[in-house]
């Protein structure tokens, strides 16, 4: 019997997804048939994204910050204007900035806090009412990071911050699976994005030497012995935002190309 993902019609919110990982998640589920809003900050990055994605399915835009709660209001009621309801959320987001932790400040952890806290906790209540209401038998996929197993250095507030989606995943399925909602995480390794380039400058400047020589070494401790793409990551993604995963809820797993050492 071939693998079907069940996604041909599907309704479905990727966030920040104007580049990077949630674009590549975006890219994912529309060449798999999905009808899919795309949601960012930048507006201009927004329309951009939206008019590279048109070409493989029906796309929509929603511009809402993910750290301001009115936002988050607006950010659901617009994407059930646009799709009629809600099966798949796919929870994206920026990271906080790199630095040890005696850098951070208040605001800083603040920001770290609603970013990767209060943002993907509050939208998921939001996005489980819509699925509820609409009969659907919904999945969510949470994006976090390899670093809430093993921290990375120089990145405190997202090693500290990104362990709340590991509790947030276990806690929901455990609440929404009996209505019939899956939730699962994805612990995302070194992927080629913008962030990686951010994190590969900042490690360079600490230790003095290039960001060419930063990005060999970490290409040397992944077992793979590459940094992966958002295309990768992406696919993923739609697995457990899919029936491909019909039986897997409160799972967290690595997309890391092997570099976690660490058992469970």
């Amino acid at each position: 019997m071939p693998l079907a993902s069940g996604l041909r019609g599907a309704r479905v919110l990727v966030t920040a997804a104007s580049q990077g990982i949630g674009y590549g998640a975006a890219q994912a589920f529309l060449g798999e048939g999905a009808r899919v809003v795309v949601n960012s900050s930048n507006a201009d990055r927004l329309t951009a994204a939206v008019r590279r994605l048109e070409r493989l399915g029906e796309v929509h835009g929603v511009v809402a910050d993910l750290t301001r709660p009115d936002e988050l209001d607006r950010l659901l009621p617009e994407t059930l204007d646009h799709l009629g309801g809600l099966d798949t959320l796919a929870y994206v987001t920026g990271s906080p900035h790199p630095g040890v932790f005696m850098e951070q400040g208040y605001e800083d952890w603040a920001r770290a806090a609603s970013l990767l806290v209060v943002s993907p906790s509050y939208l998921a209540r939001k996005a489980a009412e819509a699925m509820l209401s609409g009969g659907s038998a919904g999945r969510m996929v949470f994006l976090a990071s390899f670093a809430i197993r093993e921290p990375i250095p120089n990145l405190a507030t997202s090693n500290v911050c990104r362990i709340a989606i590991a509790g947030l995943v276990r806690t929901l399925a455990r609440e929404l699976g009996p209505r019939g909602i899956r939730v699962n995480g994805i612990l995302p390794g070194y992927i080629r994005t913008a962030r990686i380039d951010e994190v590969v400058r900042d490690a360079a400047r600490r230790q003095g030497t290039s960001p060419e020589e930063i990005l060999r070494g970490i290409e040397r401790e992944i077992p793979l012995g590459r940094i992966g793409t958002p295309e990768e990551l992406g696919r993923a993604v739609v697995f457990l935002g899919s029936d491909l995963s019909s039986y897997v809820s409160g799972a967290l797993l690595p997309v890391d190309g092997g570099i976690l050492r660490s058992v469970g």
